[in-house]
């Protein structure tokens, strides 16, 4: 055997792959494929649709309250357990205050439904971080609140129905 085609094999770990066969290939490297620009663009509309889709249709949603105006009878329906029992739930006067956010007063928003506003805050901040993370190719963290957070919650949207039911409490309600 001639000193060119003598190999000397390096100790092997059992996870290594076995050493290439053969001598290494020359010239020059492999090319590299066309450029990624055109590629990027369709991934990432890919990605930016759903938070898109989710948002333009809670535009639409708060673009159709702004429009037709739940402060006059007729355009949407009661609430059944108002109807039914003369209590304010959680939800009522949620209309009202998304029709008055659309338009932009914040007091009358909160005067309608308080607690409505704070998950609009919510849903904005979540919107805004889905859609920032979605262009940067980044997964958005799913929330997972704990048992006691979820009891809290539970806990506060309660004692806000009960508190805007009472008579001090008649600032919150619609």
């Amino acid at each position: 055997m001639s000193g060119e085609n003598q190999r000397v094999d390096a100790p092997r770990t059992p996870d290594a792959p076995p050493p290439a066969a053969g001598p290494p290939a020359a010239g020059p490297p492999p090319a590299a494929p066309p450029a990624a620009a055109p590629a990027a663009a369709p991934g990432r509309l890919r990605r930016l649709a759903a938070p898109v889709l989710v948002l333009a249709g809670a535009v639409s949603a708060f673009a159709y309250v702004g429009a037709v105006d739940p402060n006059e009878p007729g355009h949407y329906p009661v609430c059944p357990l108002f109807r039914l029992t003369g209590v304010l739930c959680p939800g009522c006067g949620g209309l009202r205050s998304a029709h008055a956010f659309a338009h932009g007063d914040l007091v009358t928003a909160l005067g309608a439904n308080a607690v409505a506003v704070a998950g609009y805050a919510v849903f904005a901040g979540f919107m805004a971080l889905w859609l920032v993370r979605a262009a940067r190719g980044r997964p958005v963290p799913k929330p997972a609140p704990t048992p006691a957070q979820w009891w809290a919650l539970g806990a506060a949207v309660l004692v806000f129905s009960v508190v805007r039911n009472l008579s001090f409490g008649s600032a919150l309600a619609p």
